[in-house]
């Protein structure tokens, strides 16, 4: 297993995270633990997890319920040691974590010390703010992205107020680093710039949605990642699993995300199975397994850390496992970005 720097923090990484947003709905405590076992085994040294998980669909019953069953697994193998562990503070307006209220400095300390205590853990690792206050152009929202109504000032004033909070918790001993999710690359500079005049945590990684499917990091955030270190975290690597080919031809196998989201979040189009029969017809010219070409190409990214993935059962953590093996070819490149060509951003 490849392992990568994780932003400035000083820490490696597994060129794979694992990612648990189906724990405790699709995937249940016995096997989530049985992840994490197979995981740990393969090399992964990485998990992501958030206070909303798990998902599909979020509900204010079980919110929290992912990081209780990694806590669990915790407490039962005095192990918390061999992970680095990411989890997210919910951020405005989902009414299923707090009311939907946004991040601040009230929130913050609540939210870190919720974590910690499901986590049975002293402290996170990298702690995320998972969509901006002011709204973000990710989740199919770039169609329409209209940033003009925004109050700068306000804008500057939270980050003000939620760095100083985060300094308390790093001061405490309850997070060590700090990273952003669903961030732009202005508001990325703003964290940046603020930390650094301030002497406040910095920014060490964005998750942002990344894959053969979605390639809106490419450009202005490929180049801050490159020049600022702040590495990105693909979550959704597989595109929502359209890259492995299930879906296609109608299908919809029992107990995958579209059998629970018909329109799987906006993703699903005709132009998306078009570009993923493109990706296929790569994979099988060059002798590759669909699902471990698309996790492989995610995960070397110049600008990435860990590509964070995630399966429902044993046998399809298994099967994506084997990413680590692929060995990508300047052919198999110059066949992907000729596709990434002809088919731009499906969804």
């Amino acid at each position: 297993m490849r392992m990568r720097p994780l932003g400035r923090t000083g820490l490696e990484v597994s060129e794979l995270c694992l990612g648990t947003m189906t724990f405790g709905t699709q995937t249940p405590p016995e096997d989530a633990h049985a992840q994490m076992e197979r995981a740990r085994k393969a090399g992964v040294n990485f998990l992501d997890t958030a206070e909303m998980y798990p998902v599909n669909p979020v509900r204010a019953e079980t919110v929290g319920r992912s990081e209780e069953i990694i806590g669990d697994w915790f407490a039962k193998t005095g192990r918390r040691g061999e992970w680095i562990v990411a989890t997210k503070h919910s951020g405005e307006g989902l009414k299923a974590v707090r009311d939907g209220a946004p991040i601040s400095s009230k929130t913050i300390p609540e939210t870190v010390e919720g974590s910690l205590r499901r986590l049975r853990t002293d402290v996170i690792d990298l702690y995320q703010f998972h969509w901006p206050n002011r709204g973000s152009y990710m989740f199919r929202q770039n169609w329409r992205y209209d940033p003009s109504g925004q109050d700068r000032a306000e804008t500057i004033a939270h980050m003000e107020d939620a760095l100083e909070a985060l300094e308390r918790q790093v001061e405490k001993g309850n997070i060590r680093f700090f990273g952003l999710s669903n961030e732009s690359a202005w508001g990325t500079c703003q964290w940046l710039r603020l930390a650094e005049e301030r002497g406040r945590p910095r920014v060490q990684t964005i998750q942002n949605e990344y894959s053969l499917l979605c390639r809106l990091y490419d450009t202005d955030l490929a180049e801050l990642s490159a020049n600022e270190d702040v590495h990105l975290l693909p979550f959704s690597p597989l595109g929502a699993g359209f890259l492995t080919g299930k879906y296609q031809g109608g299908a919809v196998p029992e107990g995958s995300r579209m059998s629970l989201n018909a329109g799987m979040g906006g993703r699903k189009s005709p132009r998306v199975f078009e570009a993923v029969a493109a990706y296929l017809e790569i994979a099988s010219r060059f002798g590759l397994d669909p699902v471990q070409m698309a996790l492989a190409w995610a995960a070397r990214r110049p600008f990435v850390a860990s590509a964070i993935f995630g399966a429902t059962t044993l046998a399809q953590l298994e099967h994506a496992l084997g990413a680590a093996e692929v060995t990508l070819s300047d052919e198999l490149l110059e066949a992907i970005d000729e596709a990434h060509r002809d088919h731009p951003m499906p969804y």
